[in-house]
């Protein structure tokens, strides 16, 4: 009597996608239920998420150019059926699950950034900015697809682990000893020789990079490139500004804590006369796209529809005016921002230490947020982001005529 044929194995490669891509489930499972008001683990969660659309995308092409193993013969008919079933549904939930997070995401009013581990910028899908606002079916049906697939996806591992045990133990050929890392020998045999590595997942790198792109491509013009930086306009008043050691920021709170940026890319038309105060005026352009806080989530974050909208109005302008002396070396001008086609004027208190055709400056004025219509959607209240915001510019000049 001789013994049957162990069970031929899945490739390497496919096993390493099978175990990999099963402990990101879970974790992204785990993910799910514990990111409430956790910005970091809401965007690994949108990180995970693309990383497993992109694996699997990888992973059908190399079952396709790779078929699996044929299952036991021992196994039943309804069984192999049912098994076959199981591994469908599987494929179908792992790209319909982070696509309907993808369109979520992308149909959210809020609009938050996607920035994939920190790195890479994600962009929405293309065609449903008119789906963000009065959207609040389609929002339902998207979010019950992408929370309810994933309790799908639970009982799809709970039938998958099962019968993996139920076969292996229940005295047929059994088929878990094929998927289990560096098993050979009598009872299990090498994995078999693979092809097509460079398709399957040269492709599904093409298709990430291309999608990563884009948001490169739409920042073109805005403002945000590096070799922009410190080459303003000239100025036509009576005072050269020095770019290299002058800067716009900004802070403000954010979740209890300070936070803070600047503006790489802006210019000043500065016209100041000391002994003819009314005849003085500045005007600053801010490239609103060169906003830069230390982390890319919020820069990305900053330069959406709702905060600074710069692929509608990539410049913010600001005029200062109606300048009083208010003591030795000190100032106030109401300072009139112009973002978004908002406008709004507060008091600008500076000092201003001119010696000979030299001169350095600090100042800093409070706006609303509320005032320039400035995340209003998902934080009108204030409750995340503090609504005054602080604008402070400090620099120096040199005197022109």
């Amino acid at each position: 009597m001789t013994s049957s044929s162990p069970a031929a194995r899945y490739t390497s490669v496919a096993i390493a996608l099978h175990w990999a891509m099963a402990l990101l489930i879970l974790f992204m499972i785990w993910l799910g239920w514990n990111m409430d008001d956790n910005e970091v683990r809401y965007q690994l969660h949108k990180s995970v998420g693309i990383t497993l659309l992109f694996l699997t995308v990888a992973r059908i092409a190399w079952r396709l150019l790779n078929p699996p193993p044929p299952e036991p013969a021992t196994l039943k008919s309804w069984e192999q059926k049912l098994s076959s079933a199981v591994h469908v549904a599987f494929y179908a939930l792992m790209v319909i699950i982070p696509l309907a997070g993808w369109l979520l995401v992308s149909i959210s009013p809020f609009q938050i950034s996607t920035v994939l581990f920190g790195a890479v910028d994600w962009p929405h899908l293309p065609f449903t900015s008119g789906l963000r606002q009065g959207n609040e079916l389609l929002h339902g049906i998207v979010e019950n697809i992408h929370s309810k697939g994933a309790w799908v996806i639970i009982v799809l591992l709970g039938l998958h682990v099962a019968g993996a045990v139920k076969h292996e133990f229940g005295g047929e050929e059994g088929v878990l000893k094929r998927m289990i890392p560096g098993l050979f020998g009598k009872t299990s045999p090498p994995s078999p020789p693979a092809r097509g590595a460079m398709i399957a997942f040269g492709s599904s790198l093409v298709l990430f990079a291309l999608i990563a792109a884009l948001p490169l491509l739409g920042a073109n013009g805005s403002g945000s490139r590096a070799d922009r930086a410190g080459a303003p306009t000239e100025s036509a008043g009576n005072w050269s500004v020095d770019y290299a050691v002058s800067e716009v920021g900004f802070s403000g709170v954010y979740d209890g804590k300070p936070f803070g940026g600047k503006f790489q890319n802006w210019s000043a038309d500065v016209s100041f006369y000391p002994d003819d105060l009314a005849a003085s005026s500045v005007n600053v352009a801010v490239e609103t796209g060169s906003v830069t806080t230390g982390t890319k989530l919020y820069d990305s974050t900053l330069r959406e529809g709702e905060w600074f909208n710069t692929g509608a109005f990539p410049q913010a302008s600001v005029a200062l005016s109606g300048f009083q002396n208010t003591g030795e070396n000190t100032y106030t001008a109401t300072a009139t921002m112009t973002l978004k086609g908002k406008e709004t004027s507060v008091p600008l208190d500076f000092q201003l230490v001119i010696n000979g055709d030299q001169a350095t400056l600090e100042g800093k004025a409070v706006f609303s947020r509320k005032a320039l219509d400035l995340g209003q959607v998902s934080d009108a209240s204030g409750s995340w982001v503090s609504d005054e915001i602080t604008v402070t510019v400090t620099g120096q000049a040199t005197r022109t005529d």
